[in-house]
């Protein structure tokens, strides 16, 4: 802390670490809502693994990368990822091709049906966190939590 910042409020330090906290635990929750229904089980759709789900969430945000790159952000080793990869792939849920700024590398590609499978589960989590906001709060604490979310927006603006 410098001379010229203000000490930190206690209701400040409470609120952060509340934010953490539960940042986290809804996070932690979200993901293991992939078996929605609706999301997975219709039919002729596999149902994917924590790993597989985050696999093509990556995919959907960076784009195209290689299994050697995907382990490395998913912090698993390089033959695990390659299972990962095959295992979407028999899905018709990613693809695989040669990297043109590098030959010796493939490139792994979300399908039209992976992203759509990713943007349903996405979908999917969204209807549940709003009914579960709506069966457990009141309209004052649905608007606080609208508020709340401005100032901490505001805030990873800054």
């Amino acid at each position: 802390m410098t001379d010229n910042e203000e000490p930190l409020s206690p209701e400040a330090v409470q609120a952060a670490g509340d934010i953490w906290v539960l940042f986290s635990r809804l996070r932690r929750k979200l993901r293991s809502l992939e078996n929605l229904e609706g999301t997975v089980g219709r039919e002729g759709e596999v149902e994917l693994s924590p790993g597989q789900a985050s696999v093509l969430a990556r995919l959907d945000r960076l784009g195209p990368s290689s299994a050697s790159d995907l382990a490395a952000v998913e912090g698993v080793r390089p033959q695990s990822m390659a299972k990962t990869v095959i295992s979407l792939e028999q899905a018709g849920l990613v693809v695989r091709s040669q990297d043109p700024d590098d030959g010796r590398r493939q490139l792994v590609t979300l399908t039209e049906r992976g992203l759509e499978r990713r943007r349903g589960d996405q979908l999917a989590r969204r209807v549940w966190l709003a009914r579960a906001l709506q069966d457990h709060g009141t309209q004052e604490q649905l608007q606080a939590v609208i508020t709340a979310m401005k100032l901490i927006d505001e805030v990873t603006q800054a």
